[in-house]
């Protein structure tokens, strides 16, 4: 009997354990009094500048692929990678034989086209004669018109080859003249000033000419004076970005450094990678070029106090601008909009909830789920649907719904995610640098 009863005991206290232990946890009793623990922020006036970050690569602004018109061995190289040129200088030197005998060739056949129509002037000269000879006795019934018909016959055949002779002379002469531009085009010259970027051949290989295929790439010629960051931008945020919107770049190579820049150009069509796959990503290709002093020679050129090149107005010489190469990796804060003295909260505060539940409909509707804020007011927190605009790294901007100065929750996010209903009872907790805990008062 004692056994039974201990048991019975032991029962009865279980079951009231779990169901202080459920009733506490459900807010039924115990622990109402300190609500739901929160912190909290008022909502101020700033100003907020939405910022769209990529990643790319450094590349010149202008850079021209150097490919041969025609094929043959190079016999003479006269730069280095990272060699600078002037415009008109000789860069490479193909072997010219071939094109030089081919020129001989066409020469002989313009001289011997120009005999022929020498030739054929003659013809044509005497039979004119005859023609008119013949002509003038028909015309006093001397001969038969057969004859007169026989040398008007000859005549015009003499003038049909006399033709032809002229064309074949204008066809030779074409013809050296091409033979002429194939045996310049071995010769082959800088099209701009700047800086050989790129060197893919050497001296004795053999290069195939761009009449015939694509053609080799021997080197390419970059002015490296003036860079851009070319850096692919996903489609939700390209529609934010314009030409001219300012840029802060920052270069792997150089992370003590910050340069300035501007958005130059934004594709039209985009970059497509994993196509058809889950893994699809649609990036846009944007440049933004450096406005900043770069790759200039540290002897001569300094960076002045705003970035720029330094004058002799800014003192003595600073750091040396830094040298950004073709490829180099780096990131892009782009500044598409910026709105001042407008109310925000911070973004951690603003959540999405079905305002049927939170006043008490019962029925959830889609067209209800409504962007929202607590509004700690008191020791309890109210719901309030906010519209909001842009945001930055920290804050949004919030055009209707709250007033500067009320109080908002901002974390933790399980509370302002799920928790928190209208009306919760909270206990606001002070950040770290206010220290302490405060519980909120009416």
């Amino acid at each position: 009997m004692m056994r039974r009863i201990f048991y019975i005991i032991g029962g009865i206290i279980l079951v009231l354990i779990l169901l202080g232990t459920a009733g506490r946890f459900m807010g039924w009793f115990g622990g109402g009094a300190d609500g739901i623990a929160v912190q909290a922020e008022n909502a101020d006036e700033r100003t907020i500048t939405q910022v769209v970050t990529a990643f790319g690569r450094a590349q010149p602004e202008v850079e021209v692929t150097i490919s041969p018109d025609v094929a043959g061995e190079i016999v003479e190289l006269n730069v280095r990678e990272g060699a600078q040129v002037s415009q008109g200088d000789l860069l490479v030197r193909l072997r010219p034989d071939n094109y030089q005998a081919q020129l001989e060739r066409t020469q002989a056949e313009v001289a011997r086209a120009r005999a022929n129509l020498a030739e054929r002037e003659a013809d044509s000269l005497q039979v004119r004669l005859e023609y008119d000879r013949q002509k003038r006795l028909f015309e006093r019934d001397v001969i038969p018109q057969s004859e007169y018909e026989a040398a008007e016959s000859r005549y015009k055949q003499a003038v049909a080859r006399l033709q032809g002779a002229r064309y074949q002379v204008q066809s030779a002469m074409a013809t050296l003249r091409d033979a002429r531009e194939q045996l310049e085009k071995t010769n082959i010259y800088a099209p701009m000033s700047g800086t050989i970027s790129k060197l893919d051949v050497e001296l004795g290989e053999r290069v195939v000419g761009t009449s015939q295929m694509q053609g080799t790439e021997m080197m390419r010629i970059a002015r490296l004076n003036q860079m851009e960051m070319e850096v692919d931008i996903n489609e939700n945020d390209v529609v934010n970005v314009s030409p001219g919107d300012t840029a802060r770049i920052e270069i792997d190579a150089h992370p003590d450094r910050t340069f300035r820049g501007t958005v130059t150009e934004i594709a039209n069509s985009a970059r497509v990678s994993g196509e058809g796959t889950q893994e699809q990503v649609t990036n846009f290709p944007v440049k933004i070029r450096l406005l900043d002093a770069h790759n200039e020679d540290a002897g001569e050129v300094m960076t002045g106090p705003e970035g720029g090149i330094a004058t002799a107005e800014d003192g003595e010489p600073v750091t040396p601008a830094p040298v950004i190469r073709p490829g180099m990796s780096g990131s892009v804060d782009i500044s598409t909009r910026t709105v001042e003295n407008v109310i925000s909260v911070p973004i951690q505060a603003v959540t999405v909830r079905n305002m049927d539940d939170e006043e008490g409909g019962g029925r959830r509707s889609a067209d209800r789920m409504r962007r929202v804020v607590f509004v700690a007011e008191g020791d309890s927190a109210h719901v309030r649907a906010v519209d909001t605009g842009i945001a930055d790294d920290t804050y949004i901007e919030v055009r209707s719904g709250l007033s500067a100065g009320e109080r908002v929750v901002t974390g933790p996010y399980s509370a302002v995610s799920r928790e928190l209903n209208d009306g919760s009872l909270i206990t606001i907790e002070e950040s770290p640098r206010q220290g302490g805990r405060r519980t909120a008062s009416r």
